[in-house]
């Protein structure tokens, strides 16, 4: 899990900071997809079906039609100190198709030999310029909406944009947040806060379908792809142990209704996604060890259409 400074690589965790919170490290590539180049096949993304902020563009890839426009290369699950790896022989990854490449650290040092910065997913590249276009989460689902020709509009919008940076500190890194605390005092911060946005969430899904309204959006994804890991792996693994999803009745229907639209059930890999952290995060989880969960039953029943007839979604 280290890093790269001035192309020379680091081992090492993360650093807290004073207080013992986790900070993330901003992503360093925040170039624009080019229509052009999306319909001429010139991108790659390389993913890990484990990992929330990839996932979030391989479900709009899915919902948007762009499964022949844009080749993917999934990475291991298991990311030790010399970063995620290539693993073909493992289940539901894939070979590096450009370079051949062991670790996904070699092809960001095929973008720039002297490149500084965490090695993380999605990474969006451009195979005819040769480097690495994106590797900011958001900004490559935001591209992907935008320059999609699938009739279905993801929102991309002031209100959007004000539900996704809400997400982001309490949820989505929220969850992190728990789990990568070193002192009380950030721990209890953070799962504060999370669950305070949870209860905020179930509230407003008891009166619409989707978080911006009655028509899915980008944040939605953003939700999911948080939603979906945490009663599996937050809830033990990080310590955001006050309440699961299933025990909130509007996030786990609005949870449910999101993995049954078609195009996103094929995105998730709860193999995948156990074991990566379980067995990646070594200083949380010593001896590596995956919990058992319960049958999670997201193809049950729900009832969000009936509730909700005018929802506007992916069909």
């Amino acid at each position: 899990m280290g890093h790269f400074i001035e192309g020379e690589w680091q081992e090492g965790f993360y650093k807290p900071d004073s207080s013992g919170a986790f900070v993330r490290t901003q992503t360093v590539y925040r170039n624009p997809l080019e229509k052009e180049a999306l319909f001429k096949k010139r991108y790659l993304l390389y993913v890990s079906l484990a990992c929330p902020w990839a996932h979030r563009t391989l479900i709009a890839r899915s919902l948007l039609g762009l499964k022949s426009h844009i080749d993917v290369a999934v990475v291991d699950w298991l990311m030790d100190d010399n970063s995620w790896s290539f693993n073909p022989e493992r289940p539901g990854c894939t070979p590096d198709p450009l370079f051949n490449s062991h670790y996904m650290r070699e092809v960001y040092l095929k973008s720039d030999p002297k490149y500084t910065g965490r090695v993380t997913v999605p990474v969006c590249w451009d195979k005819e310029k040769n480097g690495i276009v994106n590797n900011e989460s958001r900004e490559i689902l935001r591209s992907l909406a935008q320059l999609a020709t699938q009739k279905y509009d993801l929102g991309p919008n002031e209100q959007v944009d004000e539900i996704i940076d809400k997400l982001y500190n309490a949820v989505n890194n929220g969850v992190y947040r728990a789990g990568f605390a070193t002192s009380q005092g950030a721990y209890d911060e953070a799962v504060t806060q999370l669950f305070q946005a949870l209860e905020h969430w179930e509230s407003v899904l008891g009166k619409q379908p989707f978080l911006a309204g009655q028509s899915f959006s980008e944040a939605d994804i953003c939700f999911f792809t948080t939603l979906i890991r945490f009663d599996p792996v937050y809830f033990v693994h990080f310590k955001c142990s006050h309440r699961r999803i299933v025990d909130y009745p509007n996030l786990w229907a609005y949870l449910r209704s999101i993995y049954q639209m078609n195009g996103v059930a094929e995105t998730c890999n709860m193999d995948h996604i156990r074991h990566h952290y379980y067995e990646s995060h070594r200083h949380i989880n010593p001896f590596g060890i995956v919990a058992r969960i319960p049958a999670a039953y997201l193809n049950s029943a729900h009832d969000r259409w009936q509730r909700f007839p005018q929802a506007i979604f992916p069909a």
